[in-house]
């Protein structure tokens, strides 16, 4: 028993040098490969939109650790620091389902970056700095995880990702039972193999634009 203890913990800790390793590699090439897409999307942002180009909000990171996520701003700038309070007693309802508040309206172009994920491009800089991963679940906004209950704080034992299980079998679409199911499927199952079948899902998803809003 003790063997196979010490054997589990050793994979993990191997998972996690690699998967460390590996996020900071494609992150910097995709940097480099993506640089014009990036500039360019940030000047459309700016001429067209007006105002900042970069999203910039609080998160729950790993161990319920806080941190900046980066993003393209979609919403008109007058409402980007409007923040919603949710109130519910417990835990997160399981039949929630998170949509843009009705007062925060999305841009043209900012749908279309949503639509596609472009607007997801900045958080390379969050797998950088080791904030976030490639893969796991989507970091959620502090407003609802200081209602997570102890089997929905489970999903934050990891690195919250760009893309993630939950993503992958759902988007936007899935209510917060089902995100946290398979979140914790995750958790549970977590591997580099797992993390390449997502990441390939991912791709396919983004190029048809199915379940963002």
């Amino acid at each position: 028993m003790i063997v196979h203890e010490k054997r589990q913990i050793t994979q993990n800790n191997s998972y996690r040098v690699l998967k460390r390793l590996l996020d900071i590699i494609v992150a910097f090439i995709l940097l480099i490969l993506l640089f014009p897409i990036i500039v360019l999307i940030g000047i459309l942002i700016f001429t067209f939109e007006r105002g900042p180009v970069l999203f910039l909000q609080q998160r729950t990171g790993q161990f319920n650790k806080e941190f900046t996520i980066i993003k393209f701003r979609t919403m008109e700038r007058s409402v980007i620091n409007n923040v919603h309070e949710y109130v519910w007693d417990g835990q997160v309802p399981q039949n929630f389902v998170f949509r843009t508040p009705d007062n925060l309206t999305v841009t043209k172009l900012g749908a279309i970056l949503r639509k596609y994920s472009l607007d997801e491009l900045p958080q390379l800089i969050n797998v950088i700095k080791g904030e976030m991963s490639f893969v796991g679940p989507r970091p959620e906004i502090l407003n609802i995880t200081k209602f997570y209950d102890g089997v929905q704080k489970k999903r934050l034992m990891v690195k919250p990702g760009i893309t993630g299980f939950a993503q992958v079998n759902g988007r936007s679409d899935i209510n917060h039972g089902l995100k946290i199911n398979f979140d914790l499927y995750y958790v549970d199952h977590i591997s580099l193999f797992l993390d390449f079948k997502i990441i390939c899902k991912t791709i396919v998803l983004v190029l048809t634009g199915k379940g963002a809003y």
